[in-house]
């Protein structure tokens, strides 16, 4: 007979079968293709595609300049982000639910319609831009540039960073808060000693999820600067259906290296908190 823990992992598989299939069929396999592609030519198995993004400043600059946005941006959505959620945490559960929504909303609200928006506000004749340059605090600004990428890609990113933080705040407790200021400490001291290390682990993990999130991020670029601004994912497009110069195959090798530079500071992020586990 079967013991009932073996019956429960045999439910517990055929409820997940559903999900695993659907991971398999829209992430696995793609992934498998492209990596497969990605060391071919037009007439035999090669490296030479990645031997040509190695050796070529400008996609190599592409990388450089994605890295950069993506690293920015997630420095601006956890420097808001976070003070933010501290915030919204004292704040009545209704309220919290509310800006939870719209911060979810906000989060999702990228491509086209971002792109547009900020066109809109911060384009050349933008009523925000128009209004800035009239009470004098505005005089060259272009939003159809690589600073232009940095605010609209800020906007998501604070509210994604909200999301992110604000359900590990639960794990400072408003016992530890009277502790540290029974003996004395101040608001600063308190987040400096005790509540910034307590949440360093979610913190981390945080940035690389928005490191992540803008280093993936392509219709929104599209749609903001077209294909002025080299970054990888635009240039990838370009290689996939360009109507000048088009190379799947070069593509494919640029799309690797980009799942390698997202998969490789989580498996580092991994390890380190392995480390801080382990000498505790």
């Amino acid at each position: 007979m079967i013991d009932i823990s073996a019956k429960t992992r045999i439910l517990a598989w055929l409820a997940a079968m559903p999900f695993l299939l659907v991971v398999l069929m829209f992430e696995i396999a793609p992934l498998l293709a492209v990596a497969a592609n990605s060391i071919q030519t037009e007439t035999s198995f090669s490296l030479s595609n990645y031997s040509e993004i190695l050796t070529s400043k400008f996609y190599l600059g592409s990388f450089k300049v994605s890295f950069l946005i993506s690293i920015a941006t997630a420095l601006i959505g956890l420097g808001i982000g976070l003070p933010a959620a501290v915030l919204l945490k004292r704040m009545p559960g209704r309220v919290q639910q509310f800006v939870v929504i719209c911060s979810n909303i906000g989060a999702n609200f990228t491509g086209f319609p971002l792109a547009f928006s900020f066109v809109i506000m911060l384009g050349v004749s933008g009523s925000f831009t128009l209004l800035l340059q009239r009470i004098g605090l505005l005089e060259d600004f272009n939003i159809y540039s690589t600073s232009g990428l940095v605010i609209a890609y800020s906007y998501f990113q604070i509210q994604f960073a909200i999301l992110l933080v604000l359900p590990s705040l639960a794990a400072i407790t408003a016992e530890i808060e009277e502790a540290a200021h029974l003996v004395g400490a101040s608001r600063f001291a308190f987040w400096w000693r005790i509540g910034l290390p307590i949440l360093a682990p979610s913190l981390l993990g945080s940035f690389l999820l928005l490191f992540a999130n803008a280093m993936g991020t392509y219709a929104t670029a599209w749609a903001l600067v077209g294909g002025s601004a080299n970054v990888v994912t635009i240039r990838i497009g370009e290689l996939t259906a360009g109507d000048v110069f088009s190379d799947p195959y070069l593509a494919d090798a640029l799309a690797m290296l980009l799942v390698v530079s997202l998969i490789l500071p989580i498996v580092v992020e991994q390890m380190f908190l392995r480390t801080k586990d382990r000498d505790r």
